[in-house]
Parts: structure tokens; C-alpha cells; sequence
């Protein structure tokens, strides 16, 4: 079955680039009409939305900021959204005795409020029957030793959204899911895997013996966001090559 979307609107964040960017392509290839949004890199954006087609436009905001998404969700105000793709978030290092405020503050506004905020904030603008999906990650579920429980834990407070907003919204026959990804191949993580010890390590705790890429992801987004999927919600999908603790 060929997965149309046709006509529909999607919001997806922190689509300039990486698997935002991928989702954004694989929604418009599906005929949706996109919203990209970014934060600073302006450039990524406009050549992101010349990849994608005449279907997509371009809105900026921080969404560690409450200001910022509360102008973000007037100038939508008049576009009536069937899809919510909420990715937007930052990966930081954050060891537990050495973390700064500033560090904390980046990672829990922006991977947790800013996506509690913003779902809020549409929510005027989301039609009855839409379909939100949260990128939320195995990180949420599983443990290391490397520093990043501030970033661990944001992604599972993401999967406590996703379960709770599905109830929440159910009335309005607005589904809620999310997708959890392992460790996917991107700008965001590009420093962090040139390390070939690190690259080899990883790709042994998938069982599927490779990194994530982001179609993978963007499929499975798609997939979450269609027809194919009507009688799911609250769920959290796995998109990580069987990648455990």
C-alpha cells in the first residue's frame, strides 16, 4: 500500500539537517506540506527547503525559549497542522559532579520543555485526528558510564509524554507515538564516531552489526504518521537494530 498524505501540513523541528531534515524529505515525498523549522543556521534551512520542494516553508525559533514558541505558535495560528514532528534537541556531555547550569539548562529546555511547550502551544492549531510523533531515543532506556544521564534522562521524560499525551488527546482522535532511534550516522554525532574504536564498539551493541542511518528513522516516522498505523498510539517504536543494554 502506497502511503499518501496528500494535502496534509507537517511541523517538523530541527529539520535542517540530519534526521529531521531526512523525516521532512520523507513526509513531503509522501505529499505532505512542510514546515521546517530551525533555530539559527538559516542556510541549512533554505537549502534544506530547496532539497525538499516548492511544499515546504521555512519558521524560526528557539525553543528553549517560551517567548519564542509562543511567537512561533501565533504565526502558525492560521495553518491548520495534521503532523507534529517534534525532533529538535541537543546532545551534551554531562557528568554527574562536573555539569554546569548553562549545560543543564540547554539539554532540559530544549529536549523536554521546549517540547512540552510547543505541543502545548499548537494544540489550537492541531486538527482533531492528527498524529504527533516525538523522536525521543534507546538513550532514554538504556545506561553508560559516559556522562550524558542529563540527556538519558530528557529522553525518557519524552517517552512519559508520549504515553500520558496519548490518553490526554484521545478524545480528539489525536495519536501520539514516538520513535526511539539507537545511535544514527549525522552531523549532530559526526565528531563523536570518527573515533574507529568507538564506531566498532557501538556497532557491536546493535545486533544488526551497523549504525542506525536517517531514512531508517524517517521510514519509521512515516509509517507512525499514516494511515497504516490508525489504531496505534502511546507507543515508543525501537529504530535501533535490536540495540540493548
Amino acid at each position: 500500500m502506497e502511503t499518501s498524505l496528500t494535502g496534509q501540513t507537517a511541523l517538523v523541528t530541527g529539520s535542517s539537517r540530519g534526521i529531521g531534515k531526512a523525516i521532512a524529505s520523507k513526509l513531503s515525498g509522501a505529499g505532505a506540506n512542510i514546515v521546517l523549522h530551525y533555530h539559527t543556521n538559516r542556510e541549512a534551512a533554505e537549502r534544506a527547503a530547496a532539497d525538499i520542494g516548492s511544499n515546504c516553508v521555512i519558521a524560526q525559533a528557539d525553543l528553549s525559549s517560551p517567548s519564542d514558541i509562543e511567537r512561533l505558535a501565533g504565526e502558525l495560528r492560521e495553518t491548520r497542522l495534521d503532523i507534529l514532528v517534534n525532533n529538535a534537541g541537543v546532545w551534551r556531555s554531562s557528568p554527574l559532579g562536573s555539569t554546569t547550569l548553562e549545560v543543564a539548562n540547554e539539554v532540559l529546555l530544549t529536549n523536554v520543555l521546549g517540547v512540552f511547550w510547543l505541543t502545548q502551544a499548537l494544540l489550537p492549531s492541531l486538527r482533531d485526528g492528527a498524529r504527533i510523533v516525538n523522536i525521543s531515543s534507546v538513550a532514554g532506556r538504556t545506561a553508560s558510564a559516559e556522562g550524558r544521564s542529563l540527556y538519558r534522562a530528557s529522553k525518557a521524560a519524552v517517552d512519559a509524554f508520549t504515553r500520558n499525551w496519548a490518553l490526554e488527546l484521545a478524545p480528539r482522535r489525536i495519536r501520539v507515538n514516538a520513535v526511539a532511534p539507537g545511535m544514527v550516522e549525522t552531523e549532530m554525532t559526526d565528531e563523536y564516531l570518527r573515533s574507529a574504536e568507538t564506531r566498532t564498539r557501538l556497532e557491536k551493541r546493535h545486533p544488526l552489526g551497523k549504525l542506525g542511518d536517517v531514512d531508517e528513522v524517517a521510514d519509521a516516522v512515516l509509517f507512525l504518521c499514516s494511515d497504516e498505523s490508525r489504531f496505534v498510539t502511546g507507543q515508543s517504536l525501537n529504530v535501533s537494530g535490536g540495540f540493548v543494554i
